[in-house]
């Protein structure tokens, strides 16, 4: 763990599910693009952790309900595993859509939320963003999360952190909201990914945000994105 990509430029994936049958799936739709290679799977939570410890991997694709260690405890710990070097990057995937899952994934560590029913090039795309270090929630999911961010107790405070931003940082907010890396956002703003940096650390604090994936959700409140990853 920590290491970078392959040299070879591949995406190196681990998948953890209970079922045989969704592993086999999920392994042929990435496996379709020769930039993702899928380098482990496990059943459940605790195969997971042990897979990961000693497997060189960018991202781990999680589903939530697995015996012995759930997604969402497996989660917390990877993310303790990774001791903040953010490698690998890790995503919930399931078909439940419930907001209590998204707020514990989110909470735990995740920097992506994703449904199974997703298309092909939805999830290819959502792993190659996460490994550039992007934040990726299925659209689905956000239009749901943003009433309930509204009428939270926070929401008020969420909107006047909005309205504090300065025009800079709401370009850089909304590049998050559309799961761009930091490198990513260089490109498009024409700085130093140094800059970048600077620049999404004040975001964060700005916005109360404990994480990326946060600030993708409140971005959507500013620039509703529409359409997937391609």
């Amino acid at each position: 763990m920590g290491e970078s990509r392959a040299r070879s430029g591949t995406i190196r994936v681990v998948l953890a599910d209970d079922e045989e049958l969704v592993r086999h799936g999920l392994r042929s739709v990435l496996e379709a693009s020769p930039d993702i290679r899928v380098v482990g799977s496990a059943s459940d939570g605790v195969e997971l952790l042990r897979l990961v410890s000693t497997t060189l991997c960018d991202v781990v694709l999680v589903d939530v309900r697995m015996p012995r260690a759930d997604g969402l405890t497996a989660v917390r710990r990877l993310t303790a595993l990774t001791g903040g070097s953010g490698r690998p990057v890790t995503a919930v995937l399931t078909t439940f859509d419930l907001d209590d899952y998204v707020h514990d994934a989110i909470d735990g560590g995740a920097m992506g939320f994703l449904l199974k029913d997703a298309s092909p090039a939805f999830l290819r795309g959502a792993v190659r963003d996460l490994a550039a270090g992007g934040a990726v929630i299925d659209p689905r999911i956000t239009a749901r999360l943003l009433p309930r961010l509204r009428d939270s107790a926070g929401g008020a405070a969420v909107g006047r952190a909005l309205e504090a931003l300065s025009q800079r940082e709401r370009q850089v907010l909304r590049l998050i909201g559309e799961g761009s890396s930091n490198a990513e956002i260089a490109a498009q703003l024409k700085i130093a990914e140094s800059t970048v940096k600077g620049y999404v650390s004040a975001v964060l604090a700005k916005l109360g945000a404990t994480n990326r994936v946060q600030a993708a959700v409140i971005a959507r409140q500013l620039h509703p994105v529409n359409g997937a990853p391609g």
